[in-house]
């Protein structure tokens, strides 16, 4: 538990600086390049979720995401017969995300987004902005996919197929 939180804790501060930051250097009318025509520092606003989806429903997800809090620490905290690194860290870094992006609901009213990439792809052009909580909770679901599929099956006993 203490290498989750020497993870979840220092992602989640640098999650509300980088935010901290854009919001005192970064006018929300502008786009600065860090890498022209391709990565943009930006200062957007997004009251929804993921792609700017369910726009101006900030009391839903504030309770989605202290449910998904919740949950998150009753995993870590439940004991289980061997340690499983994909499994804590991708709840370690699903617990920074969740933790950034509801600060930002409950003090701003929305979510600050600031890296914009432009990929040059058709669909994608340019990829909708996001933030370092963003980036853990979608690096949480990479981990816990390559979590669930390094489970071993449990063959069923007493089954006939």
């Amino acid at each position: 538990m203490k290498w989750i939180l020497s993870l979840s804790l220092p992602l989640y501060a640098l999650d509300q600086i980088t935010k901290y930051w854009i919001l005192s250097h970064v006018d929300p009318e502008s786009n600065q390049a860090i890498i022209p025509r391709w990565i943009y520092l930006v200062n957007v606003t997004n009251t929804g979720a993921a792609f700017g989806s369910f726009k101006n429903n900030n009391a839903f997800f504030i309770a989605l995401s202290l449910i998904a809090m919740v949950a998150v620490l009753f995993a870590l905290l439940r004991k289980q017969g061997h340690p499983d690194a994909w499994r804590d860290l991708s709840l370690a870094l699903l617990l920074s995300g969740v933790m950034g992006n509801l600060t930002d609901r409950i003090v701003h009213g929305h979510v600050t987004d600031f890296l914009l990439f432009n990929l040059h792809i058709r669909f994608a052009n340019p990829w909708p902005a996001f933030n370092v909580a963003d980036s853990c909770i979608c690096i949480a679901v990479i981990c816990f996919i390559i979590h669930t599929l390094r489970q071993k099956t449990v063959p069923t006993e007493g089954r006939s197929d």
